[in-house]
Formats: structure tokens, C-alpha cells, sequence
């Protein structure tokens, strides 16, 4: 199977989201939802790493499927708001490039 790039995932999610008459929901809203995965995938890597393990109780999630649901909701906003996530990491990632050029140590090739 063929991997998707950001593009592929932004016209997936736009199509499932054209689905319902309420669409995209406003920038605030995503906003929170974003802060909503974040406190989710923040509390998975507390599981994980941290002192505080998960209850026998609680549902079992993992950090790759809370790391899917921030996507899903970075997507959204990005769609809604007519932006091209392949477009911006290529520009991130040029900044990265020159600013963080010296900046960390190389590994032996």
C-alpha cells in the first residue's frame, strides 16, 4: 500500500468532514479540541514514562493512537482555515535547516 503524504490526508479528512452539514468547526473550537488531544496524548507519555501508571480500569490507548488524534485535529484546522500542511513543513523544515544548522551536535557518520 502506498504511503499518503499531508496532502492525501488533508483531502481525506476534508471529504469525511463534507459529510455533515456543520462542517469544520470554528477556529476557538479547534483550538480547544487541540488542547483537548494534547492533554490526552500528555496523560498517554504520563502512563508510559511517568510516575503516575494507568489503572487497571482505565481504557488501554497508546501514544501512536492519541498522536493520530492531535493529527486528525491539526488536519481539520488547516482545512479549515485553506492551509497547505505539505506547503508549511517544507517551509519548517528549510528554517530548521539553516537556522539549527550548527546548533546540535552531528552524529559520526
Amino acid at each position: 500500500m502506498e504511503e499518503k503524504t499531508l496532502k492525501n490526508w488533508q483531502a481525506e479528512v476534508d471529504h469525511y468532514i463534507g459529510q455533515f452539514k456543520e462542517g469544520y468547526f470554528p477556529p476557538f473550537e479547534l483550538l480547544a479540541r487541540m488542547s483537548e488531544e494534547l492533554g490526552e496524548l500528555s496523560r498517554e507519555v504520563h502512563h508510559q514514562y511517568g510516575m503516575k501508571k494507568k489503572k487497571d480500569t482505565e481504557d488501554k490507548s497508546s501514544m501512536e493512537e492519541e498522536l493520530a488524534d492531535l493529527l486528525f485535529v491539526i488536519i481539520c484546522f488547516a482545512n479549515a482555515e485553506k492551509l497547505s500542511l505539505n506547503a508549511a513543513m517544507s517551509t519548517v523544515m528549510e528554517k530548521f535547516r539553516t537556522r539549527d544548522e550548527h546548533r546540535w551536535t552531528r552524529k559520526e557518520e
